[in-house]
């Protein structure tokens, strides 16, 4: 398809498409629903925006990540392609001017959540643009049995009855078999053409090794391998811990987690982009439009949540096509540790509507009212105020917001941000003169080590338990270093808000949602199943495991994972025990005991080689069990 080719060139600069994205393409352009599943960096963007180029009209794309859809449209307006994202929390008059701009500016891209499209104005509004393409991204949402359902998703076939002769295309990264009849079902794809890339990574060597130390084991793979690198943790506080450990290894190393603001996140992106820092520490933030082709590892020193997460954040190695590493670190803590992490944390139906009420009341929210109210909104002040687990109350509020009830802003800032101005020294030399406001100091100190380097997001409850103080002492604290230019911090009102989408209806709103929580949990605790057994089996191929999860069937063991490394090690290792046995057995016959005791080599390891001879026909077993060479 020229045209296709020429408008890459002009827009995107790239010479030619990658695999299946001119196929999808041409897919589109003829006018067949299809279904894309292409693993991280296929390019999945590239295969929607193209054709809607090469038409007249809009192309209507839903998405579920705000962060996403800004991004897509920032990338376009560079490219000074016309394109406009409609989010949550965005005021009516608002929302109206940018629908006006898409009916009469020449836009060719709008971007709106799946909660958008349940509102009937906004809909009847979009029935009036003149549509040449409907994307689905992330459209392993629409399955209940995807990792990251929402029900929203659910409703996006009512646009085929108002746009019949519309193609359709659905975009996901990983899906299972289930995932993807489920994708053709409820989006209601009409003889889909589907094309999916094989998730196999001929160049990834996946590792998993069980250490006692893992940071000196890290330390050994960004030494062997100093080009760029990624390591994945699971919270924030790990990110700069980990960071620092590094560069007082001698490593040059950033992070980057969801807590940081804007400018920090683009500035920290940059020094690893721009390879002024070998290392980014991260949460599973990182990641979303990173298109970094040589990075060569790719490090989880924590279990990730599931195989999802986990093929996505590994294949973010290797672009390039050349030899790269995904390297799983466990400990034999590490199974505990993650079932607190990811399973003990899941709400259930009773703690949920307990939130839910607690949350309608802290608002003042009457029974029947709320609708469209938005507040401001503290996680840490809600959770001391009602004694709610932290991570559980969020995972429930996550769990809100994905089912539309309400919608929870993803701009994290923490209530105050923090950082020593002064080297330690002198910080312990005030504490020793001022004993009164030891104790805050030093817990401050203990619990976020990074505060000397960088502004740190800061708790002030916290804070305030661990040193036996109030909160109010707290900050007097705080504010007496900072008049005395020991600190520098900045308070702020709220970490986030929430915009009630519905009605307050207390039992009903929850009971309506319970089964899909029922469902998310089961599928939760199975996917978590899936890492444990894919990180403790020895005895496959972990290309294969990972291939198998995503319904794929390897035709051969990869060679350069963990697994097949030790495979051959394990040959070699044999074939010189099975040499040192023939040795012995020339001088004279041998029981086992005994070749294991003169070749240094356990009773196993003796076993399995002394099988193999027998096989081989090249030893006989006597009737005093010794074995003897035969001639």
């Amino acid at each position: 398809m020229p045209e296709a080719l020429a408008i890459l060139q002009k827009y995107w600069k790239h010479d030619a498409f990658r695999p299946l994205q001119r196929e999808i393409i041409e897919s589109v352009a003829n006018g067949h629903d299809t279904l894309a599943i292409l693993p991280t960096g296929g390019g999945k963007s590239i295969c929607f925006q193209v054709p809607a180029l090469m038409k007249e009209g809009i192309c209507l794309v839903v998405s579920p990540l705000v962060a996403l859809m800004k991004d897509q449209v920032a990338n376009l307006q560079k490219r000074n392609i016309k394109a406009i994202a409609i989010t949550g929390g965005i005021h009516t008059e608002d929302l109206i001017d940018l629908l006006d701009n898409c009916q009469y500016g020449n836009y060719k891209f709008l971007y709106v959540s799946p909660e958008r499209l349940q509102q009937d104005w906004v809909l009847d509004r979009i029935k009036n643009l003149p549509i040449n393409y409907i994307a689905i991204d992330e459209a392993h949402c629409v399955s209940q049995w995807g990792h990251d359902f929402r029900p929203a998703y659910l409703k996006i076939i009512d646009l085929k009855k108002h746009f019949p002769k519309i193609p359709f295309i659905a975009l996901t990264a990983t899906a299972t078999p289930v995932v993807k009849k489920d994708i053709e079902i409820e989006l209601g794809l009409q003889n889909a053409t589907i094309f999916q890339q094989s998730f196999a990574r001929a160049n990834i060597a996946y590792m998993v090794f069980e250490v006692e130390d893992k940071l000196y084991r890290t330390e050994q793979i960004l030494k062997k391998n100093p080009q760029p690198s990624i390591l994945y943790v699971r919270n924030r506080k790990s990110c700069i811990t980990l960071s620092q450990q590094l560069q007082s290894l001698g490593f040059t190393a950033t992070f980057y987690h969801g807590g940081l603001s804007s400018k920090e996140k683009e500035k920290q992106m940059n020094l690893w982009l721009n390879e002024d820092a070998q290392v980014m520490v991260a949460t599973n933030a990182f990641g979303m439009g990173i298109d970094k082709p040589n990075v060569k590892t790719v490090i989880h020193t924590q279990l990730p949540e599931n195989i999802e997460n986990y093929y996505q954040e590994a294949g973010r190695s290797g672009r390039n096509g050349e030899k790269a590493y995904a390297v799983v670190l466990t400990s034999v803590s590490d199974i505990l540790q993650t079932k607190a992490q990811f399973l003990d944390v899941l709400p259930d139906k009773k703690f949920l509507n307990t939130l839910f009420v607690k949350l309608c009341n802290s608002f003042q929210i009457a029974y029947g009212e709320g609708i469209n109210e938005q507040f401001s909104f503290n996680l840490n002040q809600f959770c001391t105020k009602y004694n709610f687990p932290t991570l559980k109350t969020y995972n429930a509020l996550q769990f809100l917001d994905k089912q539309g009830i309400i919608t929870l802003s993803q701009e994290y800032s923490e209530k105050i941000s923090l950082q020593f101005l002064i080297e330690s020294k002198e910080v312990i030399r005030y504490i020793s003169l001022n004993q009164n406001d030891e104790e805050i100091i030093l817990a401050i100190l203990r619990t976020y080590p990074g505060v000397y380097e960088v502004k740190t997001p800061f708790n002030v409850s916290l804070i305030a338990k661990k040193s036996n103080s109030t909160e109010a002492e707290v900050l007097v604290v705080l504010d007496k270093l900072k008049e005395k230019e020991i600190i520098a911090y900045k308070a702020k009102n709220n970490d986030s808000s929430i915009l009630f989408n519905e009605v307050r209806e207390d039992d009903h709103t929850i009971n309506r949602v319970v089964k899909y929580l029922e469902k998310q949990n089961l599928l939760k605790k199975n996917q978590l199943q899936s890492v444990l057994e894919y990180v403790k089996d020895q005895k496959t191929c972990k290309s294969t495991l990972l291939l198998a999860y995503f319904g794929e069937t390897a035709e051969k063991d990869c060679g350069i994972c963990s697994y097949c490394i030790g495979q051959k090690q394990r040959q070699k290792d044999n074939r010189s025990i099975k040499l040192a046995i023939v040795a012995l057995l020339q001088k004279e016959n041998l029981d086992s005991r005994v070749l294991a005791t003169q070749t240094n080599h356990s009773d196993k390891e003796i076993v399995f080689a002394l099988q193999e001879l027998l096989e081989n026909n090249e030893i006989a077993i006597l009737p005093n069990n010794k074995y003897t060479l035969k001639r």
